[in-house]
């Protein structure tokens, strides 16, 4: 595999006919070869008077100097970024064009530039260079090794100026953010939609994969299943006073406007006191209920899923009607896009390239790994209405509920909280 990579990469970077015995560097032109010497004579001859560190050239002293005072010469032409070196301006550049010349010959996958090509043949070679002093842990990035090293020292360094919260990694603060801004990055190209975290976001463009054959003739809005499409005509016939200021739908009462708003701030304050699932509307937790408390007739003739009433089984059989039209060649499962197909045969290869920047815990499903995090971040949404413990997760919380059945005072006091 090592001679397959060293290979790979040959045939991106090219040979140089300037390269110098003995070293394996290369260097294209001639004056560049001899700047290089210096390196092997041991000379640097040109020390940053900020911080003492010292170069074979001028040109990397003028490059580095700009660390210090922050120039940003190099500026993209599209949208305006600037930056210190023209290489990294090069890198930027193929941003805009989609460009990615750099493939991989073992899974297809394009890189923008060599070194993240180099970083990423890490996972087919198993490689890990960057060791951990502490406890022996490796990891194939090194910004991957410098959050771990946070776990043992305890350091936050990123903090949020709202609220003080401190948080171990950039991109952990970059999410929490957001709840301060409202800002909703992920935008549906096809309904303009846009949502705040990116698995929300993934969630709902599967929506528009799904084949909706009943359209609805007041507004032309498609559905998947007939008793959804019947639901949205009943809107066209009914006024309706009342309007959500986030999203513009509007309702029959003040009452129907606050349960819709739990779809916008995710709330689920109805809880089954039996099993500890969680529903935005009291409706939909009754209907949950019959699971427990009566016999499961309706039953999926398709797969053999029951239901608690026939609505559920109704609108559950849209899912069997969808057409699927792409199809494994190892175990002949079909699935209805290229995306769905492409997380399943993470099954047969074994990839996991979702790594918690933590301790570098790999997963396949990237909503594994943001239930993963809360074990770092301390975060646990889950909270018992009984007890108050809180989870990580939504099964522990589940498996936590089992513990009070039995408990009068259980069912009393979760009964006063969903009333």
């Amino acid at each position: 595999m090592g001679a397959h990579l060293s290979q790979q990469l040959g045939r991106h970077a090219g040979k140089s006919p300037y390269a110098r015995h003995g070293y394996g560097a290369a260097f294209r032109p001639r004056t560049h070869l001899s700047q290089h010497g210096g390196v092997y004579d041991g000379r640097k001859m040109h020390e940053c008077h900020q911080c003492q560190k010292a170069f074979t050239t001028s040109a990397s002293l003028t490059r580095h100097r700009r660390i210090h005072t922050g120039e940003k010469p190099y500026e993209c032409r599209d949208c305006g970024k600037a930056f210190n070196d023209p290489s990294a301006l090069r890198s930027h550049a193929r941003t805009h064009l989609k460009e990615k010349p750099f493939d991989c010959s073992q899974c297809g996958n394009a890189f923008r530039t060599l070194s993240a090509l180099k970083i990423h043949m890490r996972v087919h070679t198993g490689e890990r260079p960057y060791k951990c002093g502490e406890c022996g842990k490796a990891y194939g990035r090194s910004c991957h090794l410098i959050a771990h090293k946070r776990t043992h020292t305890g350091e936050r360094p990123y903090e949020c100026q709202d609220c003080g919260k401190a948080f171990q990694h950039p991109s952990h603060l970059k999410e929490h953010v957001r709840n301060h801004t409202g800002e909703k990055p992920y935008a549906c190209a096809l309904c303009g939609k846009a949502f705040r975290w990116k698995s929300n976001f993934n969630l709902h463009k599967k929506n528009h994969t799904v084949e909706k054959t009943y359209a609805c003739k007041e507004c032309g809005k498609a559905f998947g299943d007939l008793v959804s499409r019947r639901k949205h005509v009943r809107t066209h016939s009914v006024k309706k006073p009342v309007e959500c200021r986030q999203c513009g739908k509007a309702f029959r009462n003040q009452s129907i406007l606050k349960t819709h708003m739990n779809s916008h701030t995710g709330e689920k304050p109805y809880a089954c006191d039996l099993c500890g699932k969680a529903f935005s509307a009291s409706s939909n937790l009754t209907a949950h209920r019959k699971i427990h408390t009566q016999e499961r007739r309706y039953e999926c003739a398709a797969c053999g899923k029951v239901f608690g009433d026939y609505l559920s089984r109704r609108r559950h059989m849209s899912v069997h009607l969808v057409k699927k039209r792409v199809e494994c060649r190892q175990c002949g499962k079909a699935f209805r896009n290229q995306s769905t197909l492409k997380t399943h045969m993470r099954s047969h290869t074994g990839e996991k390239p979702y790594e918690c920047d933590h301790c570098g815990k790999a997963f396949s499903i990237g909503s594994n790994l943001n239930v993963h995090r809360r074990i770092h971040t301390g975060e646990k949404p889950y909270e018992c209405l009984a007890c108050g413990k809180a989870f990580s997760d939504h099964s522990s919380l589940r498996s936590h509920v089992k513990t009070h059945r039995g408990e009068k005072l259980f069912a009393s006091s979760v009964w006063k909280r969903l009333q």
